[in-house]
């Protein structure tokens, strides 16, 4: 009896002396590892729908044609910048570039490219009345480059002081932006057909 408790007790000295710096070995290897493991981010499923909404200015120089008292066609180019809110996965700053025509008696059309500073692009088609104060548009998401490919969607503003000087220089501010987008989980076709565009109008929540 007196040599097994001489043994218990040596045995519960060795893991005292050990104990310590075996935690300590523990510590050192998890902080170098940089803590717990971390779990797979939460992608956003495909086809999801997610809503924005933002603000915007562009200036630029318009070509006019006039034919009649009463009617005249413009050819547009603007650049600017846009600025996105409540949504960061389309990202939120933008640089704008857009070219159309406006004709005063149909309306007008152009399409439009915004460029985050990542360099990805977002390419839409836009159709609307005059390009001027209180003209309004909506515009198509026809997908992009990078993390914006196969994104499709929909969108819709208004142009507020928009300047128009004597040498057809102008300027305008860009408001009531809002839109949903979302990534179209289809395959594309083998055939290089492009998915269904979404439906126009105006943005319906």
């Amino acid at each position: 009896m007196s040599m097994a408790r001489d043994r218990q007790a040596t045995v519960r000295m060795r893991m005292a002396r050990w104990g310590f710096p075996l935690a300590l070995l523990g510590f050192l290897l998890v902080s170098a590892c940089g803590g717990p493991a971390k779990g797979p981010e939460k992608a956003q499923p495909a086809g999801e729908w997610r809503t924005f909404e933002g603000t915007g200015n562009a200036t630029g120089h318009r070509q006019t044609l006039q034919l009649g008292p009463d009617h005249k066609v413009s050819i547009v180019y603007l650049t600017g910048s846009l600025l996105l809110v409540r949504e960061q996965l389309l990202g939120q700053g933008f640089r704008l570039e857009m070219i159309g025509y406006s004709d005063s008696l149909k309306g007008g059309t152009g399409w439009c490219v915004w460029t985050d500073t990542e360099g990805d692009e977002v390419f839409s088609e836009l159709r609307g009345g005059r390009i001027g104060t209180g003209g309004r548009f909506t515009g198509t998401l026809l997908g992009g480059t990078g993390r914006y490919a196969g994104a499709t969607g929909e969108y819709e503003f208004e142009w507020q002081y928009f300047i128009d000087s004597e040498d057809e220089n102008i300027q305008g501010r860009i408001t009531g932006l809002r839109g949903r987008f979302r990534k179209d989980a289809r395959p594309s076709s083998p055939r290089g057909n492009n998915p269904a565009a979404p439906e126009s109008g105006r943005f319906r929540q």
